[in-house]
C-alpha cells in the first residue's frame, strides 16, 4: 500500500515541482536559521552575560532578531508554496477520480457503488491531501533539522551526545510498534466509512419507503450498527494515538533531565559552560520535536496508503465500455437502429440476459417491447447508447456498429428517458437544457406541451426558473416522468428511447401525450418499452421478448391472433372485447 501511495502522489505532483523547489529552498532557510539562534543565545550567556559585555549582548541580540525575521518570512512562504502544491494536487486527483468515473460504464458503477465513489472521491482524497500537505510544511525541514541538530550538538559538547542517540532509538521502536498496529485497522475504518455512507444514503433516498412500512425504528438501528461499527473502529485507533504524545513528552523530558543532570557535572568539572548546556538542550528538543514530527507523518502514512489504494484501484479500473482507437466517420443522423444477432450476459453470469436479439428499428415508426418482469427489456434498450456492450452480434445505428463510435457521436443521436427519471439540482429549464444548453424558452416551452407538463409548470411561481431539488424529490412521480420526457425532446435526437417512461402517468395523460409525441418524432425511431398495452398497441411493430429471447414480432393486432405470450399479457390488463 505505501508503494500504491508514493505512485499516486508521484503521478499528481509532477506539475507542481517549481513549488516543491521554493517549499525545500525555503524550509532549508527557515531551518538554518533556526540553528543558529541556539548557538547565538550561548555565546550572549557565555560571552555577554557573564563577562558583562552589553554592547556583545546588544550586537548579538540583533543578529538573533535578524535571523528570527527572516526565518519567519522563510517559514511563512514555505507553508503557503506547500498549503498551494497540496491543495492543487488533492484538486487533480479528485478530478481524475470524478472524471474516470464517469467513463464508468453500468457494470464498473455496479462493482464500486456510489457511496464508496463518493467516499473515494472526498474523504480518501483528502487524507492523501493531508499527508502531501503535511510532508512539504514538516517533512522537508525535519531531516535537515535533526541532521543539523546533532552537529550542532555534537559541536557544543560531544560527551552528551549519547543521550540524543538513545532518546531517538526510544522515539523509533515506540512509533514502529505504533504503526505496526495502526495500520490494519485504518484500512477497516475507511470500508466502515463506505458503509455508513451506503446506510445513509439509501436512508434518505428511500425515506417515503422507510415511512410506508413502518421502518423507521428497523433503519435507526442499521444506522446505529454502521455508526457503532465506525465509532469502535475509531475509538481503537485513538487509544493508540492517546499513547503518541505523552510518549513523546515522557522522552524529551526524560532525555531534558538526563541533559542537565551529566551536563552539571561536566560544568562543575569545567567541561562545559552553562551558555554550551542551555544551547545543547535546544538542539535536543529540536531534534526530538523533528523526530515528533516525522512521527505524526509516519502515523497519517498508513491510512493515506490505504486511500491511496482505493483511489488508484478506481483510477487503474478500465471501462468495460472504451472508444475505439480509431473512430469511423459518423455518418450522417438518421435514426436507423438494428440489432443482428445480439447477445448480452452480464460478466460472471451463467446464462445471457439476451439471446439472438434480431430486429430494426427506422425512423418514422415506433417500436414497442413487452415482456414479463426479467425478460431482459431495459438491458436490451440500454445496449443502444452503450451503457453495456454487446458481448455477441452487432448493434448498429445509422449502419455503423455503436463500438465504433466516438461516445459523443453516439449519445448526440439518442433520447433517453430512463425507466427511473433522475433530475438534477437547479431549475426547470437547467434539466431541459441538460441536453442542449442553447435551446431557447419557446422550445422549452413546446417541449413541456408535448410532456403534458405545460400546465404544472406555468402554475408555479417562477415557471422556468422554478427549483428543482436533486433527484427531482420536490415534485410528484408523473411531474419527474414528463420534465424528464421533455429534456428528451428538447435535445431533438434522431432516436427516443422510453424506457417504461410512462408508467406513473394516468391513462388520460398517457393517451394525451402519446398524441402529441406523434407530430414530434415523426422524423426520428421511436422505442418504448412498456408494462401497459393501452401505451404501445398503435406501435409499428412490437417486440414480444420472453426470458431474453425474442417470442414475437408485429402489430398488436397480428399478434393477437398468434402470439401466446402477447395474448397472456393483454389478458392480464384487459378483457378480450376491449382488446379486440
Amino acid at each position: 500500500m505505501i508503494r500504491d501511495l508514493g505512485r499516486l502522489i508521484n503521478r499528481y505532483i509532477r506539475p507542481y515541482a517549481g513549488l516543491l523547489a521554493i517549499v525545500v529552498v525555503l524550509q532549508t532557510v527557515a531551518t538554518i536559521m533556526s540553528l543558529y539562534l541556539p548557538t547565538l543565545n550561548a555565546r550572549i550567556i557565555d560571552l555577554g552575560v557573564v563577562r558583562g559585555d552589553i554592547d556583545y549582548i546588544w550586537r548579538t541580540g540583533m543578529l538573533m532578531l535578524g535571523f528570527s525575521v527572516v526565518q519567519v518570512l522563510a517559514q511563512v512562504g514555505a507553508v503557503w508554496a506547500g498549503a498551494n502544491t497540496s491543495m492543487q494536487f488533492g484538486r487533480d486527483v479528485r478530478a481524475a477520480v470524478f472524471g474516470r468515473a464517469l467513463g464508468f460504464s453500468q457494470q464498473e458503477l455496479g462493482k464500486f457503488g456510489a457511496p464508496s465513489l463518493i467516499t473515494r472521491t472526498t474523504n480518501d482524497v483528502q487524507q492523501v491531501q493531508m499527508l502531501v500537505h503535511m510532508t512539504a510544511i514538516m517533512l522537508i525541514g525535519a531531516p535537515i533539522t535533526m541532521a543539523g541538530g546533532v552537529f550542532m550538538a555534537v559541536r557544543e559538547d560531544f560527551g552528551l551526545t549519547w543521550i540524543i542517540l538513545v532518546a531517538v532509538i526510544i522515539l523509533g521502536v515506540g512509533i514502529v510498534l505504533l504503526i505496526t498496529f495502526m495500520g490494519p485497522l485504518f484500512q477497516v475504518m475507511q470500508k466502515r466509512i463506505d458503509n455508513l455512507n451506503r446506510v445513509l444514503r439509501e436512508q434518505i433516498t428511500g425515506i417515503r419507503v422507510v415511512r410506508a412500512f413502518v421502518r423507521e425504528e428497523h433503519e435507526a438501528k442499521r444506522f446505529d450498527v454502521a455508526n457503532a461499527e465506525l465509532t469502535d473502529t475509531t475509538l481503537k485507533v485513538g487509544r493508540l494515538m492517546v499513547f503518541l504524545f505523552p510518549f513523546v513528552g515522557f522522552v524529551m523530558n526524560l532525555s531534558t533531565v538526563g541533559v542537565m543532570w551529566f551536563g552539571a557535572h561536566r560544568i562543575a568539572d569545567g567541561q562545559l559552560e552553562i551558555g554550551q548546556l542551555t544551547a545543547f538542550i535546544a538542539y535536543l528538543m529540536q531534534i526530538l520535536i523533528s523526530v515528533m514530527m516525522t512521527t505524526m507523518l509516519l502515523v497519517m502514512a498508513p491510512r493515506a496508503a490505504v486511500c491511496a489504494d482505493r483511489i488508484l484501484e478506481v483510477l487503474e479500473t478500465e471501462s468495460s465500455v472504451k472508444d475505439p482507437a480509431v473512430p469511423a466517420e459518423a455518418p450522417a443522423a438518421g435514426g436507423l437502429v438494428e440489432f443482428r444477432d445480439v447477445t448480452f450476459s452480464y460478466p460472471g453470469a451463467e446464462a445471457p440476459v439476451l439471446r439472438n436479439i434480431s430486429f430494426t428499428a427506422r425512423p418514422g415508426e415506433t417500436t414497442a417491447i413487452v415482456g414479463s418482469t426479467g425478460a431482459g427489456k431495459s438491458t436490451l434498450v440500454s445496449l443502444i447508447p452503450r451503457l453495456f456492450d454487446v458481448t455477441g452480434g452487432q448493434l448498429l445505428v445509422d449502419g455503423v456498429d455503436v463500438r465504433d463510435y466516438e461516445a459523443d457521436d453516439l449519445w448526440a443521436r439518442i433520447g433517453l428517458v430512463p425507466q427511473k427519471p433522475y433530475l438534477f439540482t437547479g431549475s426547470v429549464a437547467g434539466n431541459l437544457r441538460y441536453g442542449r444548453p442553447e435551446a431557447s424558452d419557446e422550445e422549452m416551452w413546446d417541449a413541456l406541451r408535448v410532456a403534458q407538463a405545460e400546465g404544472f409548470v406555468r402554475e408555479k411561481e417562477h415557471q422556468l426558473e422554478m427549483d428543482v431539488s436533486q433527484g427531482g424529490t420536490n415534485v410528484s412521480g408523473g411531474q419527474r416522468q414528463r420534465i424528464a420526457i421533455a429534456r428528451a425532446l428538447v435535445k431533438k435526437p434522431k432516436i427516443y428511447i422510453f424506457d417504461d417512461s410512462f408508467s406513473a402517468l394516468d391513462v388520460a395523460t398517457d393517451a394525451r401525450l402519446r398524441a402529441a409525441l406523434k407530430p414530434e418524432t415523426a422524423d426520428a425511431a421511436v422505442i418504448v418499452v412498456a408494462q401497459r398495452v393501452s401505451t404501445i398497441r398503435s406501435a409499428d411493430q412490437i417486440i414480444v421478448l420472453d426470458h431474453g429471447e425474442i417470442v414475437g414480432i408485429g402489430t398488436h393486432d397480428e399478434l393477437l391472433v398468434d402470439n401466446s405470450t402477447y395474448q397472456e399479457i393483454v389478458e392480464s390488463q384487459l378483457s378480450a372485447e376491449a382488446a379486440a
